[in-house]
């Protein structure tokens, strides 16, 4: 890395359906200068999610769309390097949204400091960052699982899918995971102990989510939307809940897929079943005892979790192009500079 400069990626092109290289481009700038009341920060690990798909597009949404030309937005973990703002100091780490580039200045209440004691550093950006609180805060707020209930969570390899499924565990609940192979299957089953996975490309998917679920489904967490919807739909028992936290299946759509309306099928099986369905942003709920809860299960092994990290700024548009398929296994991590080693 030159500490001259500042390389970013920024968006080059706003995609027509599924994003591709041409839609980025990585380019330097001058190293910023962080004024009074503002501190530089060199990445170290850069966060790719999903939600950045939206963010590309330039149709209504929760949040501003990146502009063209700007750096890609995005959670990041820094190193500081020269501060002017009050309690922050050269060496301190932080965690906030730097974006796709080497370095990020931050204001006041832009970053949180990281606390290497506490867990490995790119857990601040998974289990013990936003995926991890979205998990937290949705099912808290929204899922509301309890014991002997039945839930079922899409994605379930990854990080808010993994982390919904454990704390559901935690909590009592009967957990059947959904995800996109045989080997995040096994290890949703083995590793993070669900009591069943499902392959969702498997032909006769919808019938072995029937014979998984002999009760119905109590919750069901949705990171995907398409064909795991509809085949969970059916099995929604009375008074079921669905927090809606993605819909990564349609992410690309530029037009409504064919077929009948099924507006009011779905809005029938609301009214008569009550159920809720209600779609969150992390920042809709406070956070609470997410850290202290969280934290404590993974220390004491019963939430794990899986990163899957990619070296070099240069390679985020390919990986997030095959985080949009399904391509990572776990959470997904850009590594742009070495980590401290003290």
């Amino acid at each position: 890395m030159n500490d001259s400069v500042n390389r970013r990626i920024v968006l080059a092109a706003r995609p027509q359906g599924r994003p591709g290289p041409e839609c980025f481009r990585l380019e330097e700038a001058p190293l910023p200068v962080p004024a009074a009341g503002e501190m530089l920060a060199r990445t170290i690990y850069l966060s790719l999610d999903p939600y950045m798909r939206g963010r590309m597009s330039d149709g209504p949404s929760y949040a501003r769309p990146v502009g063209l030309g700007e750096a890609m937005t995005g959670g990041t973990v820094g190193l500081v390097v020269r501060s002017h703002l009050d309690g922050f100091a050269p060496g301190d780490l932080v965690v906030g949204r730097g974006g796709w580039q080497d370095y990020a200045v931050f204001r006041a209440g832009e970053a949180e400091r990281v606390e290497p004691a506490r867990a490995p550093i790119t857990t601040a950006l998974g289990v013990l960052g936003m995926p991890g609180q979205t998990a937290y805060v949705g099912l808290r707020e929204i899922g509301k699982p309890k014991a002997g209930e039945t839930l079922v969570v899409a994605a379930a390899s990854g990080p808010v899918g993994s982390a919904v499924g454990q704390i559901s565990r935690i909590k009592g609940c009967r957990v059947v995971g959904v995800a996109g192979s045989q080997a995040k299957c096994d290890f949703v089953t083995g590793e993070l102990g669900f009591d069943a996975c499902l392959d969702h490309h498997a032909a006769d998917f919808e019938d072995q989510l029937r014979a998984a679920c002999p009760d119905g489904v109590d919750v069901y967490w949705e990171n995907v939307g398409g064909r795991v919807f509809d085949a969970v739909l059916p099995l929604l028992n009375p008074f079921a809940r669905v927090p809606v936290c993605g819909l990564i299946a349609w992410y690309n759509a530029t037009e409504l897929p064919p077929g009948p309306d099924r507006v009011p099928h779905l809005l029938r099986q609301t009214l008569t079943r009550r159920l809720t369905i209600r779609g969150f942003i992390v920042s809709d709920f406070e956070r609470g005892d997410f850290l202290t809860d969280v934290g404590s299960w993974v220390r004491a092994g019963r939430l794990r979790y899986r990163e899957d990290i990619r070296e070099g700024l240069e390679n985020a548009p390919a990986a997030f192009i095959g985080l949009l398929a399904g391509e990572n296994f776990g959470k997904l991590l850009i590594r742009i500079a070495p980590a401290p080693t003290s």
